[in-house]
């Protein structure tokens, strides 16, 4: 039987990691399967754990005023999903959608808080490789909302021009 220690240690997310370190891990570590369509999380809710995830998808997600909830990033195997648990407040900047069947391994936020806290080689470590996630999660957030405000000004432009050409035929009817 495949142990939570074997599935950390086998996560891409913790290569490199010294056995002893997983070990320690693996104690606040538990499986944690989601069906297709579970809401994981809520952008702004209590961020208390992580997820490493081994098969299936999740959506990112994020509330744009005017557009309601988009995706800014789908997250697969070997993905991390949450960071916010680590730094204070412990809120979700995100919400997040199982796309399919998700097989994840779940980190209790409050119990590897207290182990980086103990052990400062361990934090240092997980600390450095959780920043390195934040700072992809906002390139792809600023990457997809940039994108959305592209599509909107492409139809904003879109729009004007077919306005202009209601105008136009307006007063071409007017005799104008």
């Amino acid at each position: 039987m495949i142990t939570t220690f074997d599935l950390l240690a086998a996560h891409p997310f913790l290569t490199g990691l010294p056995a002893d370190q997983v070990e320690r891990l693996a104690r606040w570590a538990r499986r944690a399967p989601f069906r297709a369509g579970t809401r994981i999380f809520e952008e702004n809710g209590r961020a208390q754990r992580c997820w490493f995830i081994r098969d299936g998808s999740v959506e990112l997600r994020t509330r744009v005023p005017g557009r309601g909830e988009v995706v800014v990033e789908t997250l697969g195997p070997g993905s991390v999903l949450g960071w916010s648990w680590l730094f204070p407040p412990y809120r979700w900047h995100f919400a997040a959608v199982a796309v399919g069947p998700v097989l994840s391994i779940a980190l209790d936020g409050a119990g590897v808080r207290a182990l980086c806290r103990d052990d400062p080689a361990l934090g240092y470590e997980l600390t450095t490789r959780f920043m390195a996630v934040v700072v992809a999660r906002m390139q792809a957030t600023r990457l997809r909302l940039l994108d959305l405000h592209e599509a909107s000004a492409e139809g904003d432009l879109h729009q004007a021009s077919a306005e202009g050409d209601l105008h136009q035929a307006s007063a071409e009817g007017l005799g104008a």
